[in-house]
C-alpha cells in the first residue's frame, strides 16, 4: 500500500515528509534502523541484528510493503534523511481480520517533535478506512514510559503483558506489554 506523501510541520518549525519508503532506499532504511536501536533499549533488535538484514532483503521489504494491500509503511523525512518509520498491518484470515498492528520507531535526535502524533493519526486514520477493523494493537516493553504515553494519548489501552519476553546485554528481563484501541 502506498501512502501519498504528506508534509507535516513539527514543534521546532521544520517541515518533515511522511511517504512510503522508495525503492532503492534499502541502504538507508538499514542506516535508520540501525541507528534507531542503538539508541534505546526499547526496540526488538540490538543494531548489530540488523547486520544479517541484506540490502536486498530490506528492499524486498520495502516492495511487498508497497505492493500489499494488507501493509502500510510510511517514513517520516527531513531534508532526505530517514528520522522516523511506522507501519500498519491488516491481519488475514477469518478469525482475526478485524484486527491491525502498529510498530514505530524514531531517531533520539527527532523525539519531542511531534513524529510519533502525525504518524499515530495516519495509521489510525488508516485503520478507520479499512471495512471491519475494530481493533488495532501493539506491543512496548516495560520502562518506556514515554511511548506508553503517547499510546495511551491515542486511546490505547494495556489489555496484557508477557513476563521475560526481552533479556537485556546484562541479563535482566523485561515485560512486554501489549495494548489495543477499540475503534
Amino acid at each position: 500500500m502506498i501512502f501519498d506523501e504528506k508534509r507535516i510541520k513539527l514543534k521546532n518549525g521544520v517541515t518533515a515528509i511522511l511517504k512510503s519508503p522508495e525503492p532503492g532506499t534499502g541502504v538507508k532504511m538499514l542506516d535508520y534502523i540501525k541507528t534507531a536501536c542503538g539508541e534505546t533499549d526499547f526496540l526488538a533488535r540490538y543494531p548489530e541484528e540488523w547486520e544479517e538484514v541484506s540490502v536486498e532483503s530490506e528492499e524486498k521489504w520495502i516492495n511487498h510493503g508497497r505492493e500489499s494491500q494488507n501493509v502500510c509503511l510510511i517514513n517520516c523525512q527531513i531534508d532526505g534523511e530517514i528520522v522516523g518509520n511506522c507501519e500498519i498491518r491488516f491481519r488475514g484470515g477469518a478469525k482475526t481480520c478485524h484486527r491491525a498492528t502498529l510498530a514505530i520507531a524514531i531517531l533520539k535526535k527527532y523525539w519531542n517533535l511531534g513524529i510519533g502524533s502525525f504518524m499515530f493519526l495516519e495509521l489510525l486514520a488508516l485503520a478507520e478506512q479499512r471495512e471491519g477493523i475494530t481493533v488495532v494493537e501493539l506491543e512496548f516493553i516495560e520502562g518506556n514510559d514515554r511511548a506508553k504515553a503517547l499510546y495511551e494519548k491515542f486511546g490505547f489501552r494495556v489489555v496484557g503483558e508477557r513476563p521475560n519476553a526481552f533479556k537485556r546485554r546484562d541479563g535482566s528481563m523485561a515485560r512486554e506489554y501489549f495494548m489495543q484501541k477499540m475503534l
